[in-house]
């Protein structure tokens, strides 16, 4: 074969060419890794912040759990006195460390926000029926902590300890006017987004920025399409967030669909995402978005209540942990 034969150069230049593929596979890794690590970030000494849930609660065991589970009838034996969902429950969340509290609501038959986790009243009142079937004066009269019971309905520690302490989101908001709050918006109506809206739009300004709403996808677009300045979250908004995020924040880009969210990342997806935990978090926050880590999967609201729950933390996390144990939590974030 004469050197001048075309098909004698072949091998060299495919060589040349698999070279320049694996070199420019090697440099994207490199940029990735480094524009993603935060092994060589460092940590600037701040702590995470505590997200109570439901302000100071009484627990339970989630193994077992459905969407139909009557949470009240399996709670723990009880350590303190506080019903979840009411003012002295909040109080003695922030009291105990937690920078924020979450709280649900529920549209009432008089066009009321009142302060309670289930659509309905048997699980844990006196009373029957749909909460959006009553007034807010019917429910005031209710015992909030009627049903609860820790031994399978051998006792019942609260019963008549709860009547009139259902709290409306105005109680709420003014007895906490310059603490952080996040509202959840149990229905999937978007009349409560707009009743929200509604309320929210004739707070001042500064109170607003306090406030962070979630739920279901309709009311959460309503909410947001009267107030895009408040910082909103559903599953649509956290996967459209996530989903772009994904693919293009290896370059440290964050996407116009994480602007001004509320992100709720179980830990069992966390490592996935580009730049977990610090830098992940860093580019959220600059985009006025707040990071928010719970536990497991993300399934019945779990959180990081305890010692060895608190060790699965990512080392130097400075976002938000999500607890139902303010109490037993705040502590161990004070020592560290």
């Amino acid at each position: 074969m004469s050197p001048s034969d075309p098909t004698h150069r072949r091998p060299a230049s495919r060589r040349r060419i698999l070279r320049g593929l694996l070199v420019g596979v090697l440099v994207l890794t490199a940029f990735c890794y480094v524009n993603n690590t935060t092994l060589l970030a460092g940590s600037d000494g701040a702590r995470p912040l505590l997200l109570a849930h439901r302000g100071l609660a009484q627990t339970f065991g989630f193994e077992g759990m459905t969407n139909d589970t009557c949470t009240a009838e399996r709670i723990d034996p009880p350590e303190h006195p506080y019903l979840e969902n009411t003012i002295a429950s909040m109080r003695a969340a922030f009291d105990a460390g937690a920078d924020i509290i979450e709280f649900d609501i529920q549209l009432t038959k008089d066009d009321r926000l009142a302060v309670f986790h289930d659509h309905t009243l048997e699980c844990r009142t006196d009373g029957v029926g749909k909460v959006r079937d009553h007034t807010l004066g019917e429910l005031r009269r209710l015992d909030i902590g009627y049903k609860y019971t820790p031994d399978g309905g051998a006792t019942f520690p609260f019963r008549g300890k709860g009547v009139g302490l259902m709290p409306t989101i105005e109680e709420v908001t003014t007895t906490f006017p310059d603490r952080e709050l996040l509202v959840d918006v149990k229905s999937g109506d978007p009349v409560e987004g707009e009743r929200l809206a509604d309320y929210l739009a004739a707070l001042p300004a500064a109170q607003l920025r306090t406030i962070t709403v979630y739920g279901g996808e309709a009311p959460i677009a309503a909410l947001a399409a009267r107030l895009p300045q408040v910082r909103v979250l559903s599953m649509a908004t956290l996967k459209g967030c996530l989903y772009r995020y994904f693919a293009v924040g290896w370059t440290g880009y964050v996407p116009a669909a994480c602007q001004n969210r509320e992100l709720h990342i179980p830990e069992t997806y966390a490592p996935w995402l580009w730049g977990w935990p610090n830098k992940f978090v860093d580019r959220m926050g600059k985009h006025h978005s707040r990071v928010v880590i719970v536990a497991g999967n993300g399934s019945f609201s779990e959180g990081f209540d305890s010692a060895d729950d608190w060790k699965r933390l990512p080392a130097g996390y400075a976002g938000v942990v999500w607890t139902n144990r303010i109490d037993r939590v705040a502590p161990l974030r004070d020592q560290s």
